[in-house]
């Protein structure tokens, strides 16, 4: 049986970054992916936005790994010439009522140490994009958008370069600890492996509940069920006016139908929140009319047929339909009291942005 240092499960952003983290500080890490490549799933599938940080409850991880991890992945996006854009978002109050949304949204922002925030009236919108309307807006110039599949290219490099390799099409059957070392069997085809690792890293993202599930010894108690919530988006086949991100005051379980643009300029809707059962990552054409309404609320001047099915993607989080905002979980061992043992649950946005900080919280919590 081969003996390793560690082994992650996942190779989306979460999982790389963990990698690199890790092997960069002298661990030997092999990064078990169930797919054919990198990213494959919630990390090809979403904004692509870097997040400023200014959502999330105080003292939160979210709010705390986003606001970390906007700063390092700038600088690591100069390092390594990752292409990404600081464009800037702009939120808006749709009504007199939504106005103390941009409050909250404000006052929380100040709370995580986002002290950027420019408040805007309607007139101030209009200078910045004349085509918006709205009552009011808030100004979130640290907001940016970034290649995602470029970052994730970027660590893969860094991991590979410290040492350290991906095993691709390699499923994570089941582990247990023994002797202080974690027995995995894989499967790769028809093949099966065992290996032995002292170090074990859960950042299978939308199955990681499922993996937690085949970890030995770990008590059910520790192992939330995961969520499902599907996400829509619509490419705009068309020019545009658009020179920031625009998003309405977010709604439970998202933040709205907003329009983001991709470093090409081509702008895109969505996502929506649809909950679902299973993994489904077909765009229904027939949502276009619930697009259509919630973009007009703010961009009237919208075409309908310039409206056309994008992609989706499934975030996985830790609460359901009408519940409070969920966090991120990271879980080491004073959590579950499995020696070498992290599961990551619930990691959906921001963890694109916060996905180095979330790779130096789990080093923390690991050594």
């Amino acid at each position: 049986m081969d003996t390793l240092d560690t082994v992650v499960v996942g190779a989306g952003v979460i999982g790389l970054a963990i990698a690199r983290e890790l092997a960069i500080a002298g661990h030997e890490v092999i990064v078990l992916e169930q797919n054919s490549s990198i990213g494959e799933e919630t990390s090809s599938r979403n904004s692509e936005v870097i997040h400023a940080g200014i959502y999330y409850q105080k003292n939160s991880l979210k709010a705390q790994l986003c606001v970390r991890g906007k700063q390092l992945l700038y600088s690591y996006c100069e390092d390594k010439s990752i292409p990404h854009r600081r464009c800037g978002k702009i939120i808006l109050a749709l009504t007199e009522e939504q106005q103390e949304k941009l409050n909250i949204i404000r006052s929380r922002a100040l709370i995580n140490g986002v002290e950027d925030l420019k408040v805007l009236s309607a007139v101030d919108v209009a200078k910045l994009e004349p085509n918006v309307q709205c009552v009011s807006g808030l100004l979130s110039p640290s907001t940016g958008i970034i290649d995602s599949h470029g970052l994730m290219v970027a660590l893969q490099g860094d991991l590979e370069n410290a040492g350290s390799s991906l095993v691709f099409l390699s499923e994570f059957i089941n582990g247990s600890l023994e002797d202080g070392h974690f027995r995995i069997k894989i499967k790769s085809g028809e093949i099966y492996t065992k290996v032995s690792t002292r170090y074990l890293v859960n950042a299978g993202g939308l199955q990681a509940s499922q993996i937690a599930k085949r970890i030995r010894g770990l008590k059910p108690k520790y192992i939330p069920e995961i969520q499902y919530a599907k996400g829509n988006y619509f490419v705009y086949q068309d020019k545009h006016p658009f020179q920031h991100l625009v998003y309405p005051a977010p709604e439970p379980g998202g933040l709205g139908i907003h329009v983001t643009l991709d470093l090409s300029g081509q702008a895109r809707f969505g996502p929506d929140v649809e909950w679902v059962d299973e993994l489904d990552y077909s765009v229904d054409a027939n949502r276009v009319d619930h697009f259509l309404s919630a973009i007009r609320s703010y961009w009237p001047e919208v075409s309908r047929k310039a409206l056309i099915p994008g992609y989706a993607g499934v975030r996985p989080k830790l609460v359901g339909p009408g519940d409070p905002p969920g966090d991120f979980m990271v879980q080491g061992p004073n959590d579950h009291g499995i020696p070498g043992l992290v599961n990551l649950f619930g990691i959906e946005s921001p963890g694109l942005t916060a996905s180095l900080a979330i790779a130096e919280r789990v080093a923390k919590v690991l050594f």
